[in-house]
C-alpha cells in the first residue's frame, strides 16, 4: 500500500530540520497525506546555512504543496530559543492553537563528525558543537512546541535518530547525539502520556539522502550504480520511506500504545503496510542479519 490518501487532512505539523534528507521526506509525505506542514531550517533561498548546500526550506514547502498538502516555509535557527518561540507563536496564531505533529529532525552534524579518532584525540569544541546542534535544538523546539499539544491533549512527537539500539555508532560525539535523541523521546513520552500525547524515536535504515547520492556519484534515477562501491547501498531506502512511517504513526488512533519506544522503518512497514517510493519494502535489519552480522555482530537489541 502506498500512502497517498489524505488521512491527515486538517492536521498541522512542524518539521524542524525539513530542508533535506529525512526531514524533507517526512514533510513531503505528511503533505501527501493532506497535512499543513511548517517546514523549518536555516537554509533558505535568501540565506544558506553554514552547510552551504543548495536545498532550501522553500523547495521542501513547494514539494509539500505539490504532494497535496500545504507547505509553509519559515526560516528558523532552532538553536536560538527566541526564534523558536516566535515560530511557535506564529503557528498558534495561524492555526488556532493547533499543532498535531512535531518532528524533531534537526541534524547538520555530518561535517562535525570525526570518524577517525577516539574522544581523547578529537577537537572538543567541534564535538560539543555537534551535541548542541543535534540535541540542544531538539530540546529547545520541544520546550516551545509541546504546550500546544498539551493544551489539546493529543499529538505525536517524532525524534529522528540513527539506529534504535544501544549499539555503539562508531564515533563518540555522533553516538552521544543519536543515543541522546532516543532518550529525549523516552523522557518526553513519560511527561506527555498523561495528556494523551505520544513521543517516539524513529530511525531509517540506510538512508538515500541527497548527500548520500552525491557521495556515491549517482542520482535517484541510477542510484543502484552506487552498489558497485558499497553493496549495502543496494538495500538503501529513500526519505519517502521514513516519511510514510511517520504518516502511518500519525494516522494510527492508538499511537499512544507506542509512546516511549525507539522504532524503525524496517519494522513499521510490516505492521502498517507502506512501501518505499518505488513500491519496494527495504528491510535493513534483515540485510544486516544475513550479510553483516557475522563480521560486525548483531545490529543490537531494540531500546
Amino acid at each position: 500500500m502506498t500512502i497517498r490518501t489524505p488521512q491527515l487532512a486538517g492536521r498541522v505539523a512542524l518539521v524542524a530540520g525539513g530542508t533535506r534528507g529525512g526531514g524533507r521526506g517526512i514533510a513531503v509525505e505528511l503533505g501527501a497525506a493532506g497535512a499543513t506542514v511548517y517546514v523549518t531550517g536555516r537554509s533558505s533561498g535568501a540565506h544558506r546555512s553554514d552547510l552551504d548546500r543548495a536545498e532550501t526550506i522553500e523547495e521542501t514547502a513547494q514539494q509539500v504543496t505539490a504532494a497535496g498538502g500545504r507547505g509553509i516555509a519559515v526560516r528558523t535557527d532552532h538553536s536560538d530559543p527566541e526564534e523558536v518561540r516566535a515560530l511557535v507563536t506564529r503557528i498558534a496564531a495561524e492555526q488556532d492553537g493547533r499543532l498535531d505533529i512535531l518532528v524533531n529532525s534537526v541534524w547538520g552534524g555530518d561535517p562535525l563528525t570525526d570518524w577517525e579518532h577516539p574522544l581523547w584525540e578529537q577537537d572538543l569544541d567541534q564535538g560539543l558543537r555537534l551535541l548542541r546542534q543535534a540535541v540542544e535544538t531538539h530540546v529547545i523546539t520541544s520546550r516551545y512546541a509541546l504546550p500546544l499539544m498539551v493544551a489539546r491533549r493529543s499529538g505525536l512527537v517524532v525524534e529522528v535518530t540513527d539506529g534504535n539500539t544501544a549499539r555503539y555508532r562508531g564515533s563518540f560525539f555522533y553516538d552521544m547525539a543519536k543515543s541522546a535523541v532516543i532518550r529525549l523521546a523516552v523522557a518526553q513520552a513519560a511527561e506527555l502520556k498523561p495528556y494523551g500525547v505520544a513521543a517516539v524515536a524513529l530511525t531509517p535504515g540506510f538512508l538515500r539522502s541527497e548527500a548520500m547520492l552525491e557521495h556515491f556519484g549517482v542520482t535517484e534515477a541510477n542510484w543502484r550504480d552506487g552498489a558497485a562501491d558499497d553493496p549495502n547501498f543496494a538495500h538503501s531506502e529513500t526519505p519517502a520511506y521514513l516519511g510514510r512511517a511517520v504518516v502511518a504513526l500519525a494516522a494510527d488512533p492508538d499511537v499512544i500504545a507506542r509512546t516511549g519506544r525507539a522504532l524503525a522503518t524496517w519494522d513499521l512497514h510490516k505492521e502498517y503496510g507502506f512501501t518505499d517510493a518505488d513500491g519496494s519494502r527495504p528491510d535493513f535489519a534483515a540485510h544486516w542479519a544475513r550479510n553483516l552480522e557475522a563480521e560486525y555482530g548483531p545490529l543490537g537489541d531494540p531500546l
